[in-house]
């Protein structure tokens, strides 16, 4: 997953944070305060002030074009995947899917929107047997697996930065007789796929790339989205979901120490905008986008932190393992603040601000050149 957003606490607010990150003070209060919060954030990006907001943005789109893919990639695979995958299953839904889920008419079971927004992306992406599909930043392996077993002719490779979850989800794949799934492990900004190697032709690559919540720990969205392409085929298309606000795009980042959820959940990451890639086309072309409404997200952060709060006798030991008895409660209360956190940023108005965008885009025609597979 990925955000929501505390946005910066004046200095005042510490003890009032360290009062949350103690249990001291009740949900509701927690709650309310960052709703506060987040009006101040609408202020701050000048969320009023349509003419203020377009300069703001302009200067924006020219920072991350002068930024690197990402930066501080270590620091935010920490931030969630320090903890062993038992933490995770103790909570999330059973595809470990930790991202947004899709809840059609409100009555769905966590597991049943996991699989609705699995569905959804197999409809949008338009994903067929027989494809061979670049699961882009895979997590835990929540799509990667749902692909491998819905389409068994198909070709399903997953990269992640992370070899505990690359032996996750290669155990889970064997678990279910998976063998169509590979997964590989790199950094997008060094990792290049050798084709050759991976047993397909040099001057060919993957009929669909999907990327999952990925896209808001990059930066210079220009040159991810020319090392993409370079992995993808002539008629090949790429699928992205990231949560986004309507109009405002903004960094995410711990210069004073200020902003709680930059410093311990979302170093480096940015909150895009709806239309913040659709100034980065160079390579690929937008085709299509789809808008959904914050409450999916509020409902899914409500169903995790209602999972967290009933493992909690499960889950002390293993973040006492983590981060040192004496943390162990300060952490576990932390992950809750973040869900909190989640559910009150994307449900606020009614999910009218901050919401979900999926996108698809097709590779402009032109030879694939080891440049740009190299994103140069």
């Amino acid at each position: 997953m990925n955000d929501a957003t505390l946005a910066r606490p004046k200095p005042s607010d510490g003890w009032l944070i360290d009062w949350c990150e103690r249990g001291r003070i009740p949900d509701a209060l927690v709650r309310l305060a960052m709703r506060q919060l987040m009006r101040r954030r609408l202020a701050d990006e000048s969320a009023g002030d349509g003419e203020a907001r377009s300069l703001r943005f302009n200067r924006l789109v020219d920072e991350l074009r002068a930024s690197p893919i990402a930066i501080e990639t270590q620091a935010a695979n920490a931030q969630h995947y320090e903890l062993p995958p038992a933490f995770f299953r103790a909570h999330l839904g059973p595809h470990l899917k930790y991202s947004c889920c899709l809840y059609r008419d409100g009555s769905e079971t966590l597991a049943e929107a996991e699989r609705a927004m699995f569905e959804e992306y197999a409809a949008r992406a338009q994903l067929a047997d027989g494809q061979r599909i670049l699961d882009l930043g895979c997590g835990w392996g929540s799509l990667s697996l749902w692909l491998a077993a819905r389409y068994p002719n198909a070709r399903v490779v997953g990269l992640s930065n992370s070899r505990g979850q690359r032996a996750f989800i290669e155990a889970r794949a064997a678990e279910r007789g998976l063998s169509n799934l590979s997964v590989v492990t790199g950094n997008v900004v060094e990792f290049d796929f050798d084709f050759n190697l991976d047993g397909m032709p040099p001057d060919d690559g993957f009929d669909r790339v999907l990327s999952v919540e990925m896209f808001e720990h990059m930066k210079n969205y220009r040159l991810l989205m020319k090392k993409i392409a370079g992995w993808m085929r002539s008629d090949a298309k790429l699928f992205v979901h990231v949560f986004a606000h309507r109009t405002l795009a903004y960094h995410f980042d711990v210069k004073d120490g200020s902003d709680w959820m930059s410093k311990y959940f979302f170093t480096g990451g940015t909150m895009p905008s709806e239309s913040l890639l659709l100034h980065f086309q160079d390579d690929l072309a937008i085709e299509r986008q789809w808008w959904l409404n914050g409450t999916h997200y509020e409902r899914t952060a409500n169903d995790w932190l209602a999972g967290l709060d009933a493992a909690r006798d499960r889950l002390m030991p293993l973040l006492a393992d983590t981060y040192g008895a004496a943390d162990a409660p300060r952490w576990f209360q932390r992950w809750r603040m973040f869900y909190m956190a989640v559910a009150e940023l994307f449900g606020y108005a009614q999910g009218r601000e901050w919401g979900v965008a999926h996108y698809l885009f097709a590779r402009r025609q032109g030879p694939i050149t080891a440049d740009a597979r190299q994103g140069r």
